[in-house]
């Protein structure tokens, strides 16, 4: 079957939405093919600075013939449905439709209408320029004489050609004939813009993507990364250096060339008494250049790789010095703001915070590391934190966001804190804090063990949850400004990873006690949403480590449980006890009885939770299970307050044969009232008796 090659020829696009856009071009082409019936057997999409090109393989000649049956009024009809009827299904008269006999309904008239298929090369000449004007991309922009008229092309950069041919490998291809804004799709594309400026004719994608390379074009954004990537490594092994990845980077620079050429550069070593992160940033953020690590010393060399767009004529070095140029005068601003940060000690930059607005409704920045300071006092005790050391963490954790080097390199902010402590003699930990009470900040990110750090973090995070639940700025939807799903999962990753018996709602309670601001909430109630919050957050986190939401829901369904190093121990031990055959019957046995409770409770219009009469039990099967329910009860309870959840849950192992044996002999509703009602009585001593462990009402399954 044919194939459709497709490329959109322009002025450079920015590189970071390339990877976006070939996926769009992909997407917007293969679901209109789909659409119009056109059932493809494989799509690959790429991008290059540019040019955006795709190829669609095994797409049929020709639509199908369509044959539809219209069923339309009822012989007799009003005049004005036969009227409506005959237009919209293209008929001249109704002797052209023929009647459909319905003894109980009636006799209906019916359309037979006849589609033929259009030719694939027809249907794509349609299809291919509006895909072409209504391409979704996040900044367009119009040029030339032609910007002037209404309707005029919006597009990322000029659009300077478009290539668009369908045929068989074994043919030569057909053009697909259609025109957007004066610009006529053709077979002609042009080679790498100083190596191969040239037009070209070409015929199908693999004579496409040959010419290209031929130009120096490499038109796979992968291969461009590979061969930087490898070419990076081999340029620095050469030397005894080792590339620093950095894959962000990689991606931003795959996408600034198509004929990637790699170099080496050299900066001055007197650099190197900057932090490696601030000279990483700096030749980074500047000049999209990767840095190389020393493996003797383990820190960086005074050297950085850069990738070229072209072949020059002097191997390079001229490309070479002019980014030496560049990087020395950067590496000189980012030193010089490295050494006049070191002149002024971090708590002295603090009084500058009582001029910065933290937010509106909940002050500035020195109020907020006021409360940050408090709510770390109360936590230290938690976690077994140095009182003093927490304290003076606390206080200096922000302050390095008025330092030069984090106002020219946001991305440095924490880390600077510690070097700049570290400088001024503070204690390893103080230091340390003030790096790592931002983390973790992602679900890769490292989680702190120092006791001083996970004491600020948790502090600084709680306050930010706190103070934004105050004043009712929740997450929604996909909106998340203020990163408060981040922030809780960085709480819930600090206590489970850490082990730390951290009590949710009172940690609320004193954050909230700190405002001074009006609560949109009352306490409690923020309390309870916040809990909730948390609860959430939590099932995403174990559902990502592969455990069960639902159990998260029955663990949090019994009230109370703030404790989420407690909520999770007790998730996991009853994951495994449900993975067994008494926990699998134990829930059934117990999801019956809660149905028949609902039911009957419906019915009666009350509850039947008082305590079951042991005169009225008929049958053994009765006792038994009253007995067991008793003891049950009482150990699962005792090993609860234990925190031994695996001994609980081997408790309520001991509950199945009696609430199997239960169902099996005993009738619930009992002809006399007074039995079946201490039957259902009964039952809801099985419902609570679980409860000690987990609401299994909430359980799926």
């Amino acid at each position: 079957m044919p194939d459709l090659l497709l490329e959109l020829f322009s002025e450079e696009i920015p590189a970071r939405m390339q990877a976006k856009a070939a996926e769009d071009l992909r997407r917007m082409v293969t679901d209109k093919l789909v659409a119009e019936g056109l059932v493809y057997e494989g799509a690959k999409a790429f991008a290059t600075p540019r040019r955006l090109a795709l190829t669609v393989h095994g797409i049929p000649a020709r639509q199908a013939d369509l044959k539809e049956e219209r069923k339309g009024p009822r012989v007799g009809g009003a005049d004005a449905a036969i009227q409506g009827f005959l237009k919209a299904t293209g008929l001249s008269s109704l002797d052209e439709a023929t009647i459909q006999r319905d003894p109980k309904k009636g006799d209906f008239y019916v359309a037979l209408i006849e589609k033929p298929g259009r030719a694939t090369l027809d249907v794509l000449a349609e299809m291919l320029p509006v895909i072409v004007r209504t391409f979704p991309w996040p900044k367009s922009m119009r040029w030339g004489k032609r910007s002037e008229k209404p309707g005029a092309l919006n597009w990322v950069r000029p659009l300077h050609a478009i290539t668009a041919t369908f045929g068989l490998e074994t043919e030569e291809p057909d053009v697909v004939t259609f025109a957007v804004d004066g610009i006529e799709a053709g077979q002609t594309t042009y080679g790498h813009r100083f190596m191969a400026p040239s037009a070209f004719n070409v015929r199908r994608f693999e004579d496409y993507e040959a010419k290209l390379l031929d130009a120096k074009v490499v038109l796979d954004p992968q291969r461009r990364k590979d061969t930087i990537v490898t070419d990076a490594k081999q340029l620095a092994f050469a030397q005894g250096y080792e590339l620093v990845e950095d894959q962000t980077l990689l991606d931003e620079v795959s996408g600034l060339v198509e004929w990637p050429v790699v170099l080496m550069g050299s900066f001055d070593p007197e650099y190197l008494k900057v932090p490696g992160e601030v000279i990483r940033a700096t030749i980074r953020n500047n000049q999209k250049c990767f840095v190389v690590r020393d493996p003797k010393t383990g820190g960086l060399a005074p050297k950085f790789i850069l990738t070229a767009n072209i072949e020059a004529s002097d191997g390079g070095k001229t490309i070479i010095a002019g980014n030496e140029r560049v990087i020395r005068a950067r590496l000189s601003d980012a030193k010089f703001f490295y050494e006049t940060d070191l002149k002024t000690k971090l708590e002295d930059r603090l009084p500058k915070f009582e001029q910065i607005v933290f937010h509106e409704k909940l002050g500035t920045q020195a109020a907020r590391i006021a409360r940050i300071e408090k709510l770390a006092a109360e936590i230290a005790l938690l976690v077994g934190a140095d009182a003093g050391k927490t304290a003076r963490a606390a206080k200096l954790a922000k302050a390095d966001l008025l330092t030069e080097v984090v106002g020219e390199f946001p991305e440095v902010q924490g880390l600077m804190g510690k070097y700049y402590a570290l400088a001024q003699g503070e204690d390893a930990s103080v230091a340390a804090a003030c790096e790592e009470h931002y983390k973790p900040q992602g679900p890769g990110d490292r989680v702190p063990t120092d006791k001083v750090a996970v004491t600020v973090a948790l502090a600084d995070k709680l306050d930010t949850l706190v103070g934004f639940w105050a004043i009712d700025e929740k997450p929604t939807g996909s909106k998340d400004p203020y990163a408060l799903r981040r922030a809780a999962l960085g709480v819930i990753r600090l206590i489970t990873e850490n082990s730390l018996r951290v009590s949710l709602l009172k940690a609320a309670a004193s954050a909230l006690a700190g405002l001074q601001v009006k609560s949109a909430h009352e306490p409690d109630k923020l309390a309870s949403d916040l809990l909730a919050f948390f609860a959430d957050r939590l099932k995403v986190q174990l559902r990502e480590q592969g455990a069960r939401h639902d159990l998260v829901d029955a663990v949090f369904a019994l009230g109370g449980q703030d404790d989420l190093l407690m909520v999770v121990r007790r998730v996991e031990a009853l994951g495994k006890f449900l993975e067994t055959d008494d926990g699998k019957n134990l829930l059934a046995g117990t999801k019956r009885a809660s149905n028949i409770l609902s039911i009957e409770e419906k019915k009666d219009k009350r509850k039947f939770d008082g305590a079951p009469d042991a005169a009225l039990y008929k049958l053994d099967e009765e006792k038994v299970l009253a007995k067991a329910i008793g003891e049950v009860a009482s150990d699962a309870g005792a090993a609860v307050a234990k925190e031994d959840f695996a001994a609980a849950m081997r408790a309520m192992a001991k509950l199945r044969p009696a609430v199997d044996a239960f169902f099996d002999k005993v009738k619930v509703n009992d002809d006399d009232a007074s039995i079946r009602e201490n039957r259902l009585k009964l039952l809801n001593e099985i419902r609570s008796a679980t409860r000690a462990v987990a609401d299994f009402s909430k359980i799926e399954g």
